[in-house]
């Protein structure tokens, strides 16, 4: 492990078919004005609306709502809420949904009390809030982008074709509590099941291929990534396997509370790519990763070789017998790449509504970060974004 780093992680965890009730024990410490935040309705069609409801109400909570929160939240929807939740004096958030639902709670609750733009601030700027901030929890529907233990909070442009992430270093942005219960994510289509895998799985390999230390991250983050595999296979054959659903819930809070990046430079230059895709296109988080993953992992092999070889033997049992390292790791990016396919994932921008049209705005519009085995220019980002029609 090099380097000097800390960890904290105040989020508390309640998982399993019963973890909706411990909404009871944590309600209490918290204001009477709750602002209940969701998505497009699919909450109130499968009962789990009624559900938060009933207890938020027992807990005699006054209740305001921001229904509606798109699955790439847009900037303007962020103002709309920060009105509400002000309107409302809220004193807390309770976020009932995916990624985008947590995420788009976290960027209220930096914003309710700011006396600036948010978009400019946090967004553009990439500032920490000088404000109070309000605590927020939540329930998770989808699993895939672990925002339910982490600081990031993703928000939309479509103005100006800008999808911005913000992981925020103030742990008070952090959910409070969030409550895991698999049964939630088995109403979901098999399309955003599979996304949601492979959001996980992306967000591992990010913070894996970075740095060639003997970094006890590493060990673990091979773990998980197997875990997804295998969990991956399971699911994309019976979404409705609970075993399985549960695993893949599970390795996606771990895949992205911060734990596996601890001693890592950590390289997010995938998700980067998939966000100024998403800014064009509106396509699903996880298709957008997956589309763009195998050109980008493909053209930085050389530079971390020794890293992709480990990646082929100690997650895809690549045997390296009498083959070469560079053979080895083309032979486990295959292997992956087989995977994905099984998945049914999304291997091509094209299929997703990328035009030639739009690769100069979407490479111009891909924030580039270091980190990596190979600090990208513009003209290598066309090349990969060439590469992933």
């Amino acid at each position: 492990m090099l380097g000097n780093f800390s960890y904290c992680n105040p989020t508390k965890l309640y998982f399993g078919s019963d973890a909706l009730n411990y909404l009871n024990a944590e309600l209490p410490k918290y204001g009477k004005n709750i602002v209940l935040i969701y998505g497009g309705g699919s909450i109130k069609k499968n009962g789990i609306y009624d559900e938060v409801v009933k207890i938020l109400k027992d807990n005699g909570k006054n209740v305001a709502e921001i229904a509606g929160v798109m699955p790439n939240p847009t900037v303007d929807k962020l103002y709309e809420g920060i009105e509400i939740a002000r309107k409302h004096q809220a004193d807390f958030l309770l976020a009932v949904g995916g990624g985008s639902v947590c995420d788009y709670a976290k960027a209220v609750a930096v914003s309710v009390n700011c006396k600036e733009d948010p978009w400019d601030k946090y967004y553009i700027r990439a500032e920490e809030p000088d404000c109070e901030i309000l605590p927020l929890g939540c329930v998770l529907t989808m699993a895939g982008t672990g925002s339910e233990m982490n600081a990031g909070s993703v928000i939309t442009n479509p103005k100006t074709k800008q999808k911005i992430g913000h992981v925020f270093v103030d742990e008070k942005v952090m959910p409070r509590f969030a409550v895991l219960n698999p049964n939630y994510t088995l109403t979901l289509p098999h399309y955003q099941v599979m996304a949601g895998v492979y959001d996980i799985f992306s967000h591992i390999c990010e913070q894996y291929f970075s740095g060639t230390d003997d970094n006890t991250s590493d060990y673990i983050s091979e773990g998980l990534m197997r875990s997804v595999i295998h969990s991956g296979r399971i699911a994309n054959k019976n979404t409705q396997d609970y075993e399985a659903r549960s695993n893949i819930m599970w390795a996606a809070t771990w895949a992205l509370n911060t734990l596996i990046a601890k001693g890592k430079t950590t390289d997010w230059m995938v998700h980067m790519i998939g966000h100024s895709v998403g800014a064009y296109t509106n396509a699903t988080h996880g298709m957008t990763l997956a589309a763009v993953s195998l050109p980008y992992y493909r053209y930085i092999m050389p530079y971390g070789l020794q890293k992709f070889k480990r990646f082929a033997i100690n997650v895809w049992n690549v045997n390296p017998e009498g083959k070469s390292d560079e053979q080895v790791a083309e032979d486990g990016l295959q292997a992956m790449e087989n995977w994905m396919k099984e998945l049914t994932l999304v291997l091509k921008i094209s299929e997703l509504g990328v035009t030639e049209d739009m690769l100069e705005g979407i490479a111009k519009g891909t924030i580039i970060l270091p980190g990596g085995y190979k600090v990208l220019t513009h003209d290598e980002i066309v090349k990969i974004l060439k590469d992933a029609m």
